[in-house]
């Protein structure tokens, strides 16, 4: 039986490139999603074109929903804001008469250093990247001719003020690491001329299927994500076409992941990673990310201040609650128009992979245990306000909880036999890891700290002591990760 797995798994990957996926839901499903996107576990988004000029949105909202908020004097997000706040706002910087196309003529991207991102994205642990590649707006941030065909003006980065292929730039920088490159891709256009008069066909046969394939023959994504496909079924969008394309006749057809926003309906059902967004305490049986900024917008908003960014002890929080889960985070950046990531998300991102350095193999290459978290006692009920929720609800949840209320004291990760606890509080002297059976292998230590610990099987688990430590000694901050090997079921 051995040595027939061993012929099966040598096989597997002609299996896999022999199989021809067809247009139907059930056959595009049972591809599975790429295992090194379940290894990866955290990647960072980067919504990024001619919106970033503004930057600007009520707090709570999405500032890369400029235009749609300017032309239609109608804001949806948190806070209640003001349905005309931005168009107010555009009238008084801009003035009534400046276009949002000439935006354009001010995306200059002058301090733009592909190579110095992709230092940045490996400083900060993450495995994989995802860019728009164009948002609503319909602005490509790659050498796209039919996105200047469609609106009669320069509306790429090539030929516009950035002169560059930004896109390009960025992939040729990531390709020289590790780390997997994606794009994100707007299947709609809010003010499209094709779109807006109702030639859906022509718009998804001359425009929106000719510039997803050129993106993916002419940069090989290990990612294709999709969005703004909530208007349309799948048919109208000719998503199963596009994906049985995209799995058996695309350079990438073996490699590729895929999200689930293939039409009105279809996310969490069909396609491939679930996604969600702004959101808590969901899990899947299936592949999964939660996306999110690290304020409440996606594209660099300006009129947020330091108190509307998740801290890093709330953003590793998320990642470990996610992970443990069984999902992946996609933790956005929204860089200027001039080309730069804000400082205060160069920061958040080198101190989650300071974290990470430590911590990373609680993380990376870890499936979901039995047990997702080790509550305290109290109710566990505990929800978060509607709307788009904070990263720092995890701190109700963790170490600031509401009275009466019970917290996590302990999520959990495991990679075959070995099983990891963390910690958002670091335990002083004995603590319980409930629902552990050791073996007489069984082995207990911290990550970062070198000396093994002592433990004790009990009734509901196994105690574990963590002897006094000095500051010196401690040796991370936030959350901080016991490894139990050989552990029996």
């Amino acid at each position: 039986m051995k040595h027939l797995r061993h012929l099966l798994w040598l096989l597997l990957p002609f299996t896999l490139q022999a199989q021809n996926y067809k247009p139907t839901w059930e056959s595009i499903d049972s591809r599975p999603v790429p295992a090194w996107f379940e290894n990866a576990k955290f990647g960072i988004f980067i919504h990024w074109g001619v919106y970033s000029v503004p930057a600007w949105s009520p707090k709570g909202t999405y500032s890369e929903w400029y235009q749609h908020w300017l032309q239609n004097k109608k804001i949806f997000g948190n806070n209640n804001p003001s349905p005309t706040a931005v168009f107010d706002h555009h009238n008084k910087v801009w003035g009534k008469d400046f276009s949002y196309y000439q935006f354009a003529d001010h995306f200059k991207v002058e301090d733009y250093d592909p190579d110095a991102w992709a230092k940045l994205f490996e400083r900060s642990g993450a495995k994989y990247i995802v860019l728009t590649s164009k948002h609503h707006d319909g602005f490509a941030l790659w050498p796209s001719k039919e996105a200047s065909k469609a609106f009669g003006r320069p509306w790429n980065a090539m030929e516009s003020a950035a002169k560059r292929d930004v896109l390009g730039d960025l992939t040729t920088a990531v390709k020289k690491t590790d780390l997997k490159m994606g794009f994100y891709y707007s299947l709609y256009e809010w003010y499209n001329p094709l779109y807006v008069s109702k030639q859906y066909d022509k718009y998804v046969n001359e425009h929106m299927l000719p510039q997803m394939k050129e993106l993916v023959n002419r940069y090989e994504p290990d990612i294709v994500w999709t969005d703004g496909e909530w208007d349309h079924s799948d048919t109208l969008w000719k998503s199963r076409e596009f994906l049985a394309w995209l799995y058996n006749e695309s350079p990438v057809k073996d490699k590729v992941a895929v999200n689930d926003r293939w039409g009105k309906g279809i996310r969490q059902k069909h396609g491939g990673y679930y996604t969600t967004e702004y959101e808590v305490g969901k899990k899947y049986d299936r592949p999964w990310e939660e996306c999110r900024g690290m304020g409440f917008s996606f594209g660099y908003n300006r009129n947020e201040d330091v108190e509307d960014y998740n801290s890093t002890q709330s953003l590793i929080y998320l990642l470990v609650d996610i992970v443990s889960s069984g999902g992946n985070l996609l933790l956005d950046i929204g860089p200027d128009a001039h080309g730069k990531i804000p400082p205060i998300m160069q920061e958040r991102l080198l101190e989650i992979g300071k974290w990470l350095d430590v911590n990373g193999e609680a993380i990376y290459n870890t499936r979901a245990w039995k047990t997702h978290v080790q509550w305290s006692e109290g109710r566990q009920d505990w929800k978060p306000a509607s709307g788009m929720v904070s990263g720092e609800a995890l701190l109700k949840q963790t170490v600031n909880p509401d009275p009466g209320f019970a917290v996590k004291e302990l999520f959990f990760t495991r990679n075959g036999s070995t099983v990891y606890a963390i910690a958002p509080q670091l335990p002083e002297g004995k603590f319980l890891i409930k629902g552990l059976q050791p073996s007489s292998r069984t082995t207990v230590s911290m990550l970062g700290l070198r000396q093994p610990l002592t433990y004790k099987k009990v009734k509901d688990g196994i105690e574990v002591t963590v002897p006094k430590l000095s500051i010196r000694e401690v040796p991370c901050e936030h959350a901080f990760a016991f490894k139990v090997t050989y552990i029996t079921e």
